[in-house]
């Protein structure tokens, strides 16, 4: 291959079949979702439209791109796919609300479906918040301290297992903390804080582990590599593992920051709403007292005549 470039980025796409089938089923079913709605007349927040689109056009980026096509060649680049896959995708997805779309379009017998889905034992396990955050802060440890990633590097379909399996361990994490589908697992708002500024300092620890650690990941195979044709370009591989310990904890924190702001806003939209719904309680109660008020007026003034 070429030295990575922004030209590189753009003229080395590949076809891969996982990627490509997700993508466009993904893709498609929410536009069709999407038509359904406004074909009876309903409307569909169109925030919620363009962070699906973005979440599902990061996630091809991610596992296609002329960029993704360097994830084995240098492990840097493998670690800007990684946070991509591991945060970003889950965050756009979850915003986009699908499982809410799905509800409100799908015919009678497949809502049931899902709801039956929704409500089983397997979703409240999988979507029970200390065992997400554990899955997701130890699952990058499993990845790069155990033959696994090797095995990634060696294999295609292990290659694409891992994409997907950090797409899935991301969105079981962060799904009931952002997103606004009725899933289990969902918690109050300063828990959901707390669980995000908690991610933080394990992206950072394992980003200064990686830069640190004297054995390279994945040193066979990319040590390989140095011995053929792209010898002239490739970087030097202690170099190349610092590079990418500092991308983990850069953008792990940076994207941290981001899930914070989002949750801030919908904490206080919450807030927000619950005050205008306890005004209009308040209102209601007064009103009422006022009725009752004006009717006991009123039978004492019959009661004088």
């Amino acid at each position: 291959m070429p030295p990575l470039s922004w030209a590189t980025s753009w003229t080395e796409w590949t076809l891969a079949p996982i990627p490509l089938i997700a993508t466009v089923w993904g893709a498609g079913l929410y536009v069709v979702g999407v038509r359904t709605l406004h074909r009876r007349g309903d409307r569909w927040p169109v925030g919620r439209s363009i962070a699906w689109g973005a979440g599902m056009a990061a996630f091809y980026w991610a596992t296609s791109s002329g960029f993704a096509a360097y994830d084995d060649t240098l492990l840097s680049a493998h670690m800007v796919q990684h946070m991509v896959l591991s945060m970003l995708v889950p965050l756009s997805l979850a915003l986009g609300a699908p499982v809410t779309l799905a509800l409100r379009t799908l015919p009678r017998a497949p809502r049931r479906w899902l709801l039956a889905v929704l409500h089983s034992r397997v979703a409240k396990v999988l979507s029970f918040p200390p065992l997400t955050f554990a899955l997701y802060v130890l699952s990058p440890w499993a990845l790069y301290f155990t033959g696994w990633y090797d095995a990634s590097l060696r294999s295609d379909y292990i290659h694409e297992m891992m994409h997907l399996h950090l797409v899935l361990v991301g969105s079981l994490f962060f799904w009931p903390i952002v997103g606004v589908d009725p899933l289990p697992g969902r918690v109050s708002h300063p828990f959901r804080v707390l669980l995000t500024v908690l991610t933080l300092p394990f992206h950072a620890f394992l980003g200064v582990t990686i830069m640190g650690q004297t054995t390279l990941l994945g040193g066979e195979h990319y040590r390989a590599l140095r011995d053929g044709p792209m010898a002239s370009w490739l970087p030097d591989m202690r170099a190349d593992q610092q590079l990418a310990g500092g991308i983990l904890w850069g953008a792990g924190d940076l994207v941290g920051l981001v899930f914070f702001v989002i949750l801030f806003a919908q904490w206080v939209r919450s807030s927000m709403k619950e005050a205008e719904r306890e005004d209009r309680r308040l209102d209601r109660l007064e009103a009422r007292a006022a009725a009752q008020e004006a009717a006991r007026a009123e039978a004492q003034a019959e009661a004088t005549e």
